[in-house]
């Protein structure tokens, strides 16, 4: 008798060929198509599961799944960081972060050790900050897209036991605004600076200490621009609430950058921050950070 078959594999996971393989490109329009489609169905669904509706709940994740799933979402992100589309968010950190590495602050308090970086949210182990040589970099995401990135949930990571497990810097590139509820961005946001280093650690490097221990944030411009409850403004005062102080900011059409260096000095000195709203308009929308 012939020996049996296998079956195709039971996970789906492991059928799925790897993401890394996919070469194809897709359009500019059609990039920003699929990941505006996806934060849309990822609003109903919050929607949904907010009013108890099971049956919307699963039309909607089929809705999901129809398109690829969080896998589709991140090669539509990959395909937004290439070059020849302006992407790849690093760049601009690199640019404000020149005057840390000049010639004459080579090295690192450590004996020349790179600096720490935790890049929460990782699509690429090539991006600008990569290549610079700069750091020793960790990279983590919810599901990895390839080797050297962790799949590992920020909101679950086992906090730093002492200043050797901490960072220098953390990137949450496009990574806060993914985040389902406002109460859940606000708490992401008070975790990051548990996981940086302490402030006075460049107290004899000037130019470092200008611009670390910090985050380096970036958000899609109408979070900020174009919130009932979310502007600048209130963005910084929630951020100095934690204990971070803006070093620099950058908006274009699509996204906002910003740098926020950690100063204990100013923690908790405001707050609580609810979700009020503070412009009107129908064609607002509703992100929002809510910190208690």
């Amino acid at each position: 008798m012939a020996p049996k078959k296998k079956g195709p594999p039971k996970s789906l996971a492991a059928g799925r060929p790897p993401v890394l393989h996919r070469v194809k490109s897709i359009s500019r329009t059609a990039t920003k198509a699929l990941i505006n489609k996806h934060h849309l169905l990822h609003k109903k669904k919050r929607q949904a599961l907010a009013e108890g509706d099971k049956t919307a709940e699963a039309a909607i994740d089929a809705e999901i799944e129809a398109l690829g799933g969080i896998e589709s979402y991140q090669e539509a992100s990959l395909q937004g960081q290439r070059h020849d589309r302006g992407g790849d968010s690093s760049r601009v950190l690199m640019q404000w972060l020149e005057s840390s590495f000049s010639s004459s602050q080579n090295a690192d308090l450590d004996s020349g050790r790179k600096l720490r970086m935790l890049e929460v949210g990782a699509l690429s182990t090539q991006n600008a900050c990569s290549k610079s040589g700069h750091f020793d970099i960790e990279r983590i995401d919810l599901n990895s897209q390839g080797e050297g990135i962790l799949q590992q949930d920020f909101m679950e990571r086992p906090l730093p036991r002492d200043e050797s497990e901490r960072f220098d810097i953390i990137s949450l590139s496009l990574v806060l605004n993914y985040v389902p509820e406002p109460k859940g961005r606000g708490e992401m946001l008070r975790r990051t600076a548990q996981f940086l280093r302490a402030p006075g650690r460049y107290i004899d490097l000037p130019q470092r200490a200008a611009n670390f221990p910090s985050l380096f944030l970036v958000l899609p411009a109408p979070c900020v621009t174009n919130s009932r409850y979310l502007d600048e403004e209130r963005l910084v005062a929630i951020m100095e609430s934690l204990g971070y102080v803006k070093t620099a900011s950058k908006t274009t059409q699509r996204l906002v950058y910003y740098l926020w260096r950690k100063d204990r000095g100013l923690e908790g000195t405001r707050g609580p921050f609810q979700k009020k709203e503070i412009r009107s308009g129908s064609t607002r929308n509703n992100f929002a950070v809510v910190l208690g």
